[in-house]
């Protein structure tokens, strides 16, 4: 039998939402509500889709497990909400949430800090652009909409054809969109627990590139954890990843992506500070090479809210 675990008090799950990443939030949310009954805590799943907020105050709930992704949940909109009401939560505070989630000003914050992320320039849906100009100068692109996660509307570009209808596309996602130089090499991501960075993980995928598809419907992808670097390269990563994620004010838990191009060079790519938490996940992967179970890592997270 469990044992209860009162220090807590009542525990809202936040799951599902209204954003792109629905699906895989309703996912996260579930296994972290799982995780949280299991370790005797009183905890029960909350859709703010379906009802308000205010609800969470007349359910005597006492703190909050944040497992929103994407905009509404990940962006400050809801931590402010909650400041508001004088309820605690996991994860980034306001400002954290919404530039990890800024794409664009992710970006200008890195170059403007000096760590070493890859050239880019920023297209906006009022301005118009000129593809080719854009393709002249960067060969092959990466597209990325600038609010949104799990690699919704991203695409890879070769010709300026390819840049417009990618970036028609990722308009319908957002007005700001990232147009990144593309990176031929190795993809990697780094966990961030309270202040520790956890193992390196390395995805393989033969996808291209590690896409929606490669996340969370595919087979083929591989995870590599921890991932096979040099011990002077993996605490370089581990090094820039922690200084990334300080820098756009995230704090208590999150992910930094990352790559390595044939040359060895380190390019950020962005800070996750609800990343997934599905049996697919990649950060309950790597506190599993350090040794934590599933539980014990979703009540770490948790505690951080005593």
């Amino acid at each position: 039998m469990t044992q209860v675990n009162t220090q807590f008090g009542k525990v809202a799950v936040l799951l599902g939402g209204n954003s792109a990443e629905r699906e895989v939030s309703l996912r996260s949310g579930q296994a972290v509500l799982n995780a949280l009954q299991n370790s005797g805590i009183d905890a029960i799943a909350f859709d703010p889709q379906s009802r308000s907020l205010w609800e969470l105050k007349e359910l005597n709930v006492e703190r909050v497990f944040i497992a929103l992704h994407g905009r509404g949940g990940e962006d400050g909109t809801v931590q402010g909400a909650l400041e508001f009401m004088n309820l605690p939560y996991t994860g980034s505070n306001v400002l954290g949430s919404a530039l990890a989630m800024d794409k664009v000003r992710c970006k200008h914050l890195f170059k403007s800090a000096g760590l070493s992320t890859a050239p880019y320039t920023v297209v906006d849906a009022k301005k118009g652009f000129d593809a080719a100009a854009i393709m002249g100068e960067f060969k092959k692109v990466m597209v990325k909409p600038s609010h949104e996660g799990s690699s919704i509307g991203m695409a890879q570009a070769s010709t300026a054809q390819e840049l417009e209808d990618a970036l028609a596309n990722a308009f319908k996602f957002d007005n700001q969109v990232l147009v990144e130089q593309w990176i031929t090499g190795r993809e990697f991501t780094v966990t961030v627990l309270g202040d520790e960075v956890q193992p390196v993980i390395e995805m393989t995928t033969p996808n291209g590139f590690y896409d929606y598809q490669a996340k969370y419907q595919s087979n083929t992808t591989q995870y590599h954890c921890p991932a096979d670097l040099s011990e002077q390269d993996t605490k370089y990563l581990q090094a820039i990843s922690l200084d990334a994620f300080d820098l756009v004010g995230a704090s208590g838990w999150g992910r930094v992506d990352a790559m390595q191009d044939e040359h060895g060079n380190f390019y950020l790519l962005e800070v996750n500070t609800v990343p997934g938490m599905t049996e697919k996940s990649l950060v309950p992967m790597a506190a599993k090479a350090n040794g934590a179970t599933f539980e014990q890592l979703v009540v770490r997270i948790l505690e951080q809210t005593l």
